[in-house]
């Protein structure tokens, strides 16, 4: 049963080789997406870490812009075509952490073969879904960089015709939905789904957000509903009105050691270490 963590990494290359070592097992394998904006120099050291291989096709991401989920759709499909042999893709952030022991989180992917686990809201009036039907249905130039954009993007949503989802497809998604663990039979459909759709592409170039939704709508959009668990066994705090999760700190600890969940986001050993440590004797006790 063999895992490959997929890691969106752009900062902290200290951290993700914690993370990295904290997560050791002989079936866990660590892709390292390094957003293209960064030098690599500083994160070359994580390559000499045992089962840790760097995604090639690295893609330049912008916060909140379509970049970021191409980028992901990139190296799935090259992990998919250069390493056949794995069981699960599991979304990472540099900024996530284990806080079960790494045996239990193993033996859970084992007993539950060709599921997925991804959260998303089902209820389409909370406040979620008010800011998500606007990332769709506005125009978003996020990633674009030429001078004006902005003042072009407010003008098409002043004039433009709300724009629609170019697929008859019901929307899915949450705050919770960036951070996943498919199949690889799911990841493969994932990505076919996304090369064969070409307007769909067009479409999401101009949304912001789309990580939140894009492939929980995929999956729950197909035969692999079935086998989705609403649940990405992720610990993570919001706060009203913050467009990020709140940095977890040692004082969260007691919080965590009391989830059902497998990872928890967002660390940051700028603010805290603390709190790293004490997961460690947590997962290692």
């Amino acid at each position: 049963m063999k895992i490959a963590h997929l890691i969106m990494a752009y900062k902290n290359p200290d951290q993700i080789e914690r993370m990295i070592r904290a997560m050791d097992h002989p079936d866990f394998y660590f892709f390292v997406h390094l957003d293209l904006k960064i030098n690599y120099k500083s994160f070359e050291h994580l390559s000499k870490i045992d089962r840790v291989i760097f995604i090639e096709n690295r893609v330049l991401c912008n916060w909140g812009g379509f970049s970021f989920v191409k980028a992901i759709f990139s190296s799935l499909s090259e992990i998919l075509n250069r390493h056949k042999d794995f069981d699960f893709f599991n979304l990472m952030s540099g900024q996530d952490y284990p806080i079960k022991p790494i045996n239990d989180i193993h033996n859970f992917y084992l007993q539950n073969p060709g599921k997925c686990f991804i959260s998303y809201d089902v209820d389409p009036q909370r406040n979620w879904w008010g800011h998500a039907e606007k990332r769709a249905q506005l125009y978003h130039f996020t990633d674009f960089s030429f001078k004006g954009r902005y003042f072009l993007q407010k003008m098409l949503n002043k004039y433009f015709p709300v724009r629609k989802f170019p697929l008859k497809m019901k929307l899915y998604g949450s705050s919770n939905s960036s951070w996943w663990t498919i199949s690889a039979e799911c990841a493969a459909y994932v990505t076919d789904f996304m090369k064969c759709n070409p307007k769909l592409n067009d479409f999401m170039k101009f949304t912001w957000g789309s990580d939140e939704f894009l492939l929980a709508t995929i999956i729950m959009n197909s035969s692999f509903s079935d086998k989705t668990v609403n649940n990405n066994f992720r610990f993570i705090t919001w706060v009203d009105g913050m467009a990020n999760p709140r940095i977890l700190t040692a004082v969260d600890f007691e919080s965590i050691k009391s989830s059902p969940d497998f990872f928890a986001r967002k660390f940051d050993t700028n603010v805290d270490t603390a709190i790293l440590d004490k997961l460690d004797r947590l997962i290692n006790s």
